[in-house]
């Protein structure tokens, strides 16, 4: 069973920087594409960003082009997600996600496993 656990939430403020961190266990972590999503309140979970199982393609949703950076580290079994010039519409529940054989994509019922989330507040 995949185990999937988030870190690094926490208050910023607009325009400052944060990193998430989500740990795999369980399964190979290398099969796995991975991915970010979002809840504010209120709102349905979107797409962030994703990375393929091969970590040669990455996805970003238009808003957070430029400005967040998905990665993944096999060898710490870790999918990392850097987060920069943040703005309050960035606020919400961020939540990682594994796919198996996952080449990274948007559609949340497409992954297999869900961490608890963390929360990142951004204030104005």
């Amino acid at each position: 069973q995949v185990q999937l656990v988030e870190f690094g939430g926490g208050l910023v403020q607009a325009g400052g920087s944060l990193t998430l961190s989500c740990e795999f266990s369980g399964r190979t972590f290398s099969r796995y594409g991975m991915g970010w999503f979002r809840q504010a309140p209120g709102k349905e979970r979107e797409f962030v960003a994703a990375i393929s199982w091969t970590g040669d393609g990455t996805y970003y949703t238009d808003s957070v082009k430029d400005r967040f950076t998905i990665s993944r580290d096999n060898a710490k079994n870790t999918v990392t997600l850097q987060m920069s010039s943040l703005k309050p519409e960035d606020t919400g529940v961020y939540y990682c996600a594994a796919d198996y054989v996952g080449i990274g994509v948007r559609r949340a019922d497409l992954y297999d496993y869900w961490g608890q989330g963390t929360q990142v507040t951004v204030s104005s």
